[in-house]
């Protein structure tokens, strides 16, 4: 079995970061229905991309969406907010991704689903939540990693702020948070046998990445600056450097022991002495000697290849890593180890790749059982499944409450 099979999921996010929620949660066996509406679909072409010579539709790589089903369903229409009330009967949870005010305008919104099913689990993303002054702001991650003091922390001292990929606001930040509060809220409801809402913010979300660094500052009164702190490669045992080859590896040497097995291998135990202090996580260096240190790895590091530095300091159990670069990753054994890119079996291509599940349960673990569906592929199905007979089917469609 897989660990949440039986649990059904109305999916309204129509956006990446619950689509990664509810993908994670159909991972783990919820039934997941992805409800997509006419105008969402409208311009929907399952685009043929070529690799190795052999055409292959999107959607078959798209892995958001895997293990859901797919319905249309104009909710504009009285008919259509009927059907999504008896999908809702029958729903353990129900995820939305609209803008503050959208779903109640749609009347899809949580008081008027708790009505229908009090034991449903709502939960809504927002940028930065369902009420409060920035409520109905729009927003993406760069603006949610800016609001909650993230960005200023990103880049070097003397230049701008660096943009990170949108994994910090929109991933970390709202995926897994709503992915545990759903799960949570479950929990809670086999004690109460109520369902609750669950309001999760990208900025909530993103600030909460900076619990440790917060309490840092609330305890200290120090306020970070960018590139200058024990975590921005402020200094050189926590750093990148480039090897001879062109290609980077980075070293996490914090603990002094680390520093030290990396001083023996470089043969600078003099260095050694010059480790971590506390007062490193917020200041910058200020004995040159950290200067001198910086200088000479940098210099060490571009007298050999990137693989014959990881080789020689993971032997001397030194905390250094490989800057691998996408391709290089989806080929390295311990990724292919824990099954992180997996290879399913297609009817009509052959073997697709597609990331793994990262949660890994010794007992019930999750499963790839299903590709992303074509948009409307499972309407008929869905709706004879809560009654609806053929005929009304066909009617629906005519009127395009349903496509």
């Amino acid at each position: 079995m897989v660990p949440l099979e039986g649990i059904r999921i109305l999916d309204l996010a129509h956006l990446q970061p619950g689509a990664f929620c509810t993908m994670i949660l159909g991972d783990l066996g919820a039934e997941v229905i992805k409800v997509e509406s006419p105008a969402e679909v409208s311009g929907f072409s399952p685009v043929d991309i070529s690799s190795n010579g052999t055409k292959k539709k999107q959607t078959v790589f798209d892995p958001l969406h895997r293990n859901k089903k797919s319905i249309i369903l104009n909710m504009k229409s009285e008919a259509g907010r009927q059907i999504f009330y008896e999908l809702t009967k029958t729903a353990d949870v129900v995820v939305e991704g609209f803008r503050p005010g959208v779903v109640g305008r749609l009347g899809v919104d949580y008081q008027t689903i708790k009505a229908i099913n009090p034991k449903v689990i709502y939960c809504s993303l927002s940028g930065y939540g369902q009420d409060g002054p920035y409520s109905n702001l729009p927003g993406h991650d760069i603006n949610y990693i800016s609001m909650a003091g993230i960005l200023s922390q990103i880049g070097t001292t003397d230049g701008l702020p660096i943009v990170p990929l949108n994994l910090l606001a929109d991933f970390a930040g709202a995926s897994l948070h709503s992915a545990i509060g759903i799960l949570t809220a479950l929990l809670a409801r086999g004690k109460t046998g109520r369902g609750q809402h669950v309001d999760i913010a990208y900025l909530d979300g993103a600030m909460s990445l900076l619990t440790w660094l917060a309490g840092v500052v609330f305890h200290s009164g120090v306020l970070p600056k960018r590139g200058e702190t024990v975590l921005h490669c402020a200094y050189p045992y926590y750093n990148v450097y480039e090897t001879r080859d062109g290609k980077f590896i980075s070293l996490g040497c914090i603990e002094p022991w680390f520093w030290k097995n990396l001083c023996h291998a470089l043969n600078k135990e003099e260095y050694a002495s010059y480790h971590y202090m506390p007062e490193h996580i917020l200041n910058r260096p200020e004995d040159n000697k950290w200067w001198e240190i910086s200088a000479f790895l940098k210099e060490t590091f571009l007298t050999k290849t990137r693989e014959e530095w990881f080789e020689l300091l993971t032997n001397q159990d030194v905390p250094v890593a490989k800057v691998q670069t996408m391709d290089e990753v989806f080929l390295d054994p311990q990724v292919l180890h824990r099954r992180m890119v997996l290879e399913i079996e297609h009817p009509d291509l052959g073997k697709v790749k597609q990331l793994g599940i990262a949660i890994k349960l010794s007992d019930t673990p999750g499963k790839v059982r299903s590709f992303s569906p074509l948009p409307g592929q499972h309407t008929d199905t869905i709706l004879k499944g809560i009654g609806y007979r053929q005929t009304q089917i066909a009617e629906l469609r005519q009127s395009k409450v349903i496509a």
